[in-house]
């Protein structure tokens, strides 16, 4: 069999391959759950570390037996509502129709938004189809040396009516991660991808080495196109650009613990580039995308994997041993 020379990695999987708008990620679709609770709680990339469990999948062939698992720490400390902002259906889509602020609002969120001096009451919002949480993540309560909060909106489960009544009493309220996640399930994650600049078709879409004989260049693709067709070259064709820093989703990660006794969780000497974590964690089972200190949002799955079980292992480890090498 000859030398595969097309790409090898499926080089048409996400286009266009541009930079991220911002360095949280974007959520387009939410899941559809019967509980009146936000959809999403964020939290900063710590690093990874190591588990041994006891393997409680009835399928396994491994039941009973200890497991070695890499998981992913996320530091999650608690957010606020900053507001509520109310949606009414069109032709067009939904249009925002009206928006309420909490009166008491952090200092902190002056160094991105400018605060209005009055607000409106819950109770004058008449019309609506839907309403979303505004929150805010509170980066100074870690050790990431981050100041400014990230404001966004998360969408909230249940009905209509019982999304305002979960709401009235949570504006400007922290909640944190065990009021919406348990542990055992599954979650999908939005995540900026670490960013690697400009990079040639070699490493951005995986295309084989050319033979050493070849005209102009190794790295370079074999062909831009035909001569005579849609004289351009196409998009499809495999060239240097923008590698990393992508929106990217992760489905049906599985959680395996929450965890609030910070001595369980930190290495000596705390995780390399990132520090020690002082706040409520979270363990994911795998890696996920995205660099450390980057903010990581944690959502329902719109696509649950029903064969994956709903209870969290026993944990029979965590590994403290030192990240920081030799």
């Amino acid at each position: 069999m000859g030398k595969v020379t097309g790409p090898r990695k499926g080089s048409m999987q996400f286009w266009p391959r541009k930079r991220a708008k911002k360095s949280h990620a974007r959520i387009r679709s939410w899941a559809n759950i019967k509980d009146s609770k936000l959809l999403c709680f964020p939290g900063y990339k710590a690093g990874m570390t190591h588990i041994i469990v006891n393997d409680n999948r009835p399928k396994s062939i491994t039941k009973g037996e200890e497991l070695r698992i890499p998981v992913t720490v996320v530091e999650c400390p608690a957010v606020k509502i900053m507001g509520l902002n109310f949606y009414k259906k069109t032709p067009k889509g939904a249009v925002l129709s009206s928006c309420i602020l909490s009166p008491n609002l952090d200092k902190e969120l002056s160094r991105k938004i400018r605060v209005p001096k009055k607000t409106k009451n819950i109770e004058d919002v008449k019309e609506f189809d839907d309403v979303r949480a505004i929150i805010y993540t509170q980066p100074k309560k870690t050790g990431i040396g981050k100041k400014k909060p990230d404001i966004f909106e998360i969408a909230v489960g249940g009905a209509k009516d019982a999304k305002i009544n979960y709401l009235k009493d949570l504006i400007g309220k922290e909640i944190s991660v065990k009021d919406i996640f348990d542990e055992g399930q599954q979650v999908d994650i939005h995540a900026i991808t670490k960013g690697k600049g400009t990079q040639g078709p070699v490493k951005r879409f995986g295309i084989a080495l050319k033979s050493h004989k070849s005209e102009k260049g190794r790295r370079r693709p074999g062909s831009l196109g035909s001569w005579c067709g849609q004289q351009h070259m196409m998009y499809r064709v495999a060239y240097s650009g923008q590698t990393g820093y992508h929106v990217r989703t992760e489905r049906n990660k599985w959680l395996l613990k929450i965890g609030d006794k910070i001595e369980e969780i930190n290495p000596k000497g705390g995780f390399v580039n990132y520090g020690l974590v002082k706040n409520d964690y979270v363990l994911l089972k795998g890696s996920i995308p995205g660099s450390i200190k980057r903010l990581i949002k944690m959502t329902y799955p719109t696509r649950p994997n029903k064969r994956l079980i709903s209870e969290a292992p026993t944990i029979q480890h965590i590994s403290l041993k030192s990240k920081q090498g030799k």
